[in-house]
């Protein structure tokens, strides 16, 4: 028993969550996705837990590559169904993110999958920097009711930004999500400065879900990708940009204490711990600013010019048809599905598409105009 925000007793509950952190193929959608379905199952062999998470971006890293064009997948395809089909076949909730298809354009959608088939779905809040030039904005809070409680969804940047913080304090039992948190180059030029932002960046990934868990007031997990990567580099044709994922998946009490942590030499590794849900007050005072502490220097210098370049990039590659995944019909999930349902939109039943860059702002978010 415990004391919620609202002063009344609140019962906890225990929820044990496993987190799997894969090194997953640039573009190579089907061994990625066998790879995560063999990870899934070991990790409900070894720990037999209530829900098992993979990262964002299950399907391929998101890394700035021109194979990226083809990975995106029907919302309701492949990738979806495996995550139904294995959170029947374990008989837990079963959570992962890859690049869909949804009614007209490409989004970032997170799929929580319970056992009896219901399904949740959530689509990253904005593109980070050169995902841009591969699918659009989501529109949802990423907020929705499961078996087990009020479960906030992340994935991504959305990790370390205060409107995440602010969608989600205090209406959450736990949040849950992934991401594919990428590093700095290892350009020559610039070598020690280079090397110094690398490893804020690598720090910030670390932080953030204690930093959410204690701003929302909730346990927290995510699951991250781990391992070498090669890319391309925006508007630098041959100029590669060599970097790793440094891992740091984690499941976090609602104080911000670790209680299974991942790091950069855990390949194809799962951790799983048990947490306690239910209201608590939230301990740390949300930030004022777009970020939840402030954001390395390459970030922040890369962060506005590869946006730009990868929305003038997506828009007109999608105005001439020159996506792959455009040539099927447009067709959409709603992001509740109870299970049994069969809830397909069609071209025909799909709403209005928004305004480019479309979000939804708070007061205090000072670069919302800028999304």
């Amino acid at each position: 028993m415990s004391t919620s925000p609202n002063g009344k007793t609140a019962q906890r509950k225990k929820l044990r969550i496993a987190v799997v952190q894969p090194h997953l193929a640039v573009g190579a959608v089907e061994m990625n996705l066998r790879l995560c379905a063999s990870l899934v199952r070991e990790a409900s062999v070894m720990h037999s837990p209530d829900v098992i998470l993979l990262p964002e971006a299950m399907t391929s890293p998101n890394v700035f590559h021109r194979s990226l064009r083809r990975v995106p997948q029907p919302v309701d395809g492949a990738p979806y169904q495996m995550i139904v089909r294995l959170a029947k076949e374990l008989h837990c909730t079963v959570g992962g993110g890859f690049l869909s298809v949804r009614g007209q354009h490409a989004r970032h959608t997170y799929v929580l999958a319970e056992p009896d088939g219901t399904t949740h779905l959530h689509d990253k809040d904005e593109p980070s920097m050169w995902e841009t030039n591969f699918y659009t904005a989501g529109k949802d809070q990423g907020l929705t009711s499961t078996s087990f409680g009020n479960v906030g969804m992340a994935m991504g940047f959305e990790w370390g930004r205060s409107r995440t913080a602010r969608r989600l304090r205090g209406k959450v039992d736990v949040v849950l999500g992934g991401s594919c948190w990428w590093g700095g180059p290892t350009w020559p030029v610039m070598r020690e400065w280079m090397a110094r932002d690398h490893q804020y960046n690598a720090l910030a990934c670390g932080e953030a879900p204690t930093t959410m868990a204690r701003m929302v007031g909730a346990p927290v997990a995510v699951a991250q990708h781990v391992g070498p990567v090669e890319s391309d580099t925006p508007m630098l044709p041959g100029v590669g940009w060599s970097t790793m994922f440094s891992g740091d998946s984690q499941i976090v009490d609602g104080s911000g204490t670790i209680l299974a942590r991942l790091g950069p030499e855990d390949y194809n590794a799962i951790a799983c711990a048990e947490v306690e849900i239910g209201p608590q007050e939230p301990i740390h005072p949300i930030p004022i600013g777009f970020w939840t502490q402030p954001a390395a220097g390459i970030v922040q210098g890369l962060w506005h010019y590869q946006k730009l370049h990868g929305r003038i990039s997506y828009k007109v590659r999608h105005a001439l048809g020159g996506f792959p995944w455009q040539q099927g019909v447009p067709a959409d999930l709603p992001n509740y599905n109870p299970a049994g349902a069969s809830s397909k939109l069609t071209l025909d039943d799909l709403p209005a598409e928004p305004g480019e860059g479309t979000v939804t702002a708070n007061a205090g978010d000072s670069e919302a105009q800028l999304t």
